[in-house]
């Protein structure tokens, strides 16, 4: 990382030097060091700095807009809905109370079409971008 993207993106992310080197478990002094460029930020400081600033989440397409609120502990999806870790944890009980709810009084409603979620390519797997495998149920795996 430049030394310009480095200090850019540590004011993005801190009001003071002191927060930084609290952050980072290092001296306000080291932290100037980084910042006026007299020694190279620390390669480890880099990386903590790049995943503050994406909300602690992977650097992965999959993951591109979502972000997580450090104040209120929201992960935050890009069009701006909060899940806190509760609904999070309830999701998969609140989907299959949708879908039971549909099975049986879908003819109230009308017509809903039920979508499954959607599937996701793989990130990256030894260092190359690799396909995602098809999905094969368990049972069927012992089976055989």
């Amino acid at each position: 990382m430049m030394i310009d993207a480095f200090r850019t993106l540590f004011w993005r992310e801190f009001d003071s030097i002191n927060a930084g080197a609290q952050y980072f478990h290092v001296k306000a002094v080291t932290v100037k060091r980084w910042l006026d460029g007299t020694t190279p930020p620390n390669p480890m400081a880099e990386k903590l700095l790049i995943i503050k600033a994406r909300g602690y989440l992977p650097n992965d397409t999959r993951w591109s807009g979502f972000r997580v609120d450090e104040e209120n502990g929201f992960l935050v999806t890009p069009d701006g809905h909060k899940f806190n870790p509760k609904d999070l944890d309830a999701y998969p009980l609140w989907r299959g109370e949708y879908l039971e709810l549909l099975r049986r009084h879908g003819h109230i409603k009308g017509r809903v079409q039920v979508q499954p979620p959607r599937e996701h390519p793989k990130p990256f797997r030894g260092g190359r971008r690799c396909e995602a495998a098809p999905w094969i149920p368990i049972r069927d795996k012992i089976k055989k």
